[in-house]
């Protein structure tokens, strides 16, 4: 079973055009479709089209047209009522693939309905393999929000259950990791992209990051430490857009090229990347196959249109070629 709590869930309007988006224009577009979105919702979403167990914990009303259409593709959720609907995301998509994104900030959360998000969430995914937290925190969540989902969820179990995987940005996913840095806690993975990696270390820029994967490698390290001084997180996924991904676990890394493919929409392919990692570890798969099953994931969703996300026969792995990389420098240059 994987868990995703998905903080601030949308119901994502895509638009497709046949051109560049052109400012002060009326613009046709080619077609237009809705999903339901939300980094933790897509993972649920290609995790189901997997046929893997998981169920999306998010807040939201049962009859929000969001969580409707969730439940109409087969997605096990667990609605946190808040009285309050669901924020509307809208992506243009340009014929090269080109996105851009208009997202709402959410609805504002109190701590009352926090706490009950904290208490969902950390009852459904004590007895389950993995918790996926994904995306940003709707106004009203304090930044530390994160760390205590994670301490929640562990406390009901050994402590070494769930499995946590991160897939956020900016001051919570920090927040989160400064936390454990200073307690000793670790998360089991993270996925940023390039700039989020960046951003997150304060090193490299994210252009150098995605133009080198040894570079991105050695930084994703400084976030894993050594085994005298380990970091707060276990192993660093990183996705680095047409140029493929990079996974560090341990003291090892690797590197996989993304095959050549039309990109239609890039609108949930990191979220793609991140089930397919998922996919393969519960499938017992060694770290280069992991690699190469997120970026298989990954390349597919992003020739769809709008957030589809792809069927795992969709995808071909085994035209993935990973390689190892030299042994990694336990600090950035």
């Amino acid at each position: 079973m994987i868990i995703t709590l998905t903080a601030n869930p949308s119901l994502d309007h895509t638009v497709e055009l046949p051109g560049v988006v052109e400012r002060g224009e009326v613009l046709r577009a080619l077609a237009s479709r809705e999903q339901p979105g939300g980094k933790g919702v897509n993972v649920s979403r290609a995790i189901a089209a997997a046929e893997l167990a998981t169920i999306a914990v998010l807040p939201g009303e049962s009859t929000d047209p969001m969580i409707e259409s969730l439940r109409a593709q087969g997605i096990d959720v667990l609605a946190v009522p808040t009285g309050q609907p669901v924020r509307r995301n809208i992506t243009l998509t340009e014929p090269d693939g080109t996105t851009t994104k208009i997202n709402e900030p959410g609805p504002l959360l109190t701590e009352d309905d926090a706490a009950r998000l904290v208490d969902a969430t950390a009852r459904a995914a004590a007895s389950a393999e993995w918790l996926v937290i994904a995306g940003s925190l709707p106004p009203g969540l304090p930044a530390d929000f994160y760390a205590r989902i994670v301490r929640a969820a562990r406390a009901l179990t050994d402590g070494d259950r769930p499995l946590v995987a991160v897939d956020s940005s900016g001051e919570p996913l920090a927040a989160l990791l400064d936390t454990f840095a200073a307690t000793g806690e670790r998360v089991d993975l993270i996925k940023p992209n390039g700039a989020e990696l960046a951003e997150l270390t304060g090193t490299a820029s994210g252009d150098e990051i995605e133009a080198d994967p040894a570079l991105a490698a050695s930084v994703a390290a400084t976030l894993i430490g050594t085994t005298d001084r380990p970091g707060p997180v276990a192993a660093v996924l990183v996705t680095l857009g047409s140029r493929g991904a990079v996974l560090v676990e341990g003291d090892t890394a690797w590197s996989a090229r993304a095959p050549k493919i039309v990109a239609r929409s890039t609108v949930g392919a990191g979220d793609s990347s991140l089930a397919g990692y998922l996919i393969a570890r519960t499938a017992g798969l060694a770290p280069a196959a992991r690699l190469a099953q997120a970026v298989a994931h990954g390349a597919a969703a992003a020739a769809l249109p709008g957030s589809d996300v792809p069927a795992l026969t969709g995808t071909d792995a085994a035209a993935i070629d990973v390689v190892q990389l030299p042994q990694r420098i336990p600090s950035a240059p």
